[in-house]
């Protein structure tokens, strides 16, 4: 039981990582916000935790006060926050021939800019309770696949407001700000997206050894599992940091061009 009596919002909850993660902290003692788009989803994950471990709030963050109300909602219902999870995110194809502005500002309005207003909402709750901040990046972050232009940016810009938070708010606020970066995961949402670009319903099964070496990508729960260490008091005072979370070397890997 490493989160004890936490109460953690985790925003994109309803599936994927976000629902493994939310999953993972009740498990763990914790109670938790579930958040998302998916209103009959969401509320699938709430019956499955309890609702004395959940509570469900539906609502798009690019919409002006979602953080003030994810906040509120928390403390409403159960009495305190300790630590919020920023794993929604907006992953859609483009490159520079396919981007225009307004595109681009939806991608950073939802992947970074909401962290970034969430945070700031539930700042004064996190330095009462020297609570945390997980932020749930993609390794695409230092690059990016090709086709992901503007969703890799926006990862990158959430790596530095990681570190500059994390060095910031931990001297200041006693609050820590730390960020995992995930590579291929087998989420609902990855599946059906990589189905609908031409792959067999069941691609996963038959991924190349240059993209998974251990012969399958990585699962939801095995992300969900690194989360709670950050989360748990015993990660103790580190702050600002990036860890990968990927099963090959992302700086210097040159695999064989055979």
């Amino acid at each position: 039981m490493r989160l004890q009596e936490k109460v953690i919002i985790v925003t994109g909850s309803c599936t994927g990582i976000g629902k493994a993660i939310a999953k993972r902290c009740v498990e763990e003692g914790a109670r938790v916000v579930i958040h998302g788009l998916e209103s009959e989803l969401g509320q699938e994950v709430v019956r499955e935790l309890g609702a004395e471990n959940a509570v469900l709030h539906i609502e798009n963050l690019s919409v002006e006060g979602v953080a003030e109300r994810l906040v509120a909602l928390a403390v409403q219902t159960f009495g305190r926050l300790d630590a919020v999870v920023n794993n929604a995110a907006l992953v859609a194809s483009s490159n520079i021939h396919t981007t225009d502005l307004a595109f681009f500002r939806q991608i950073l309005e939802v992947n970074t800019l909401a962290p970034f207003a969430l945070i700031q909402a539930a700042l004064p709750h996190l330095k009462q309770a020297k609570g945390c901040v997980l932020n749930i990046g993609s390794v695409n972050g230092w690059s990016g696949e090709p086709d992901l232009m503007a969703y890799s940016v926006s990862k990158g810009a959430l790596m530095t407001l990681t570190r500059n938070l994390g060095d910031t708010l931990h001297r200041e606020d006693g609050v820590r700000v730390n960020q995992i970066n995930p590579g291929w995961v087998l989420t609902e949402n990855e599946a059906r997206r990589k189905h609908e670009q031409g792959l067999p319903v069941d691609w996963y099964k038959d991924v190349l050894p240059v993209f998974a070496p251990s012969g399958r990508i990585l699962w939801p729960a095995e992300i969900a599992a690194a989360a709670v260490y950050w989360l748990a008091d015993e990660s103790g005072p580190i702050s600002g940091q990036i860890v990968d979370l990927e099963q090959h070397p992302l700086i210097g890997r040159n695999p064989p061009k055979n």
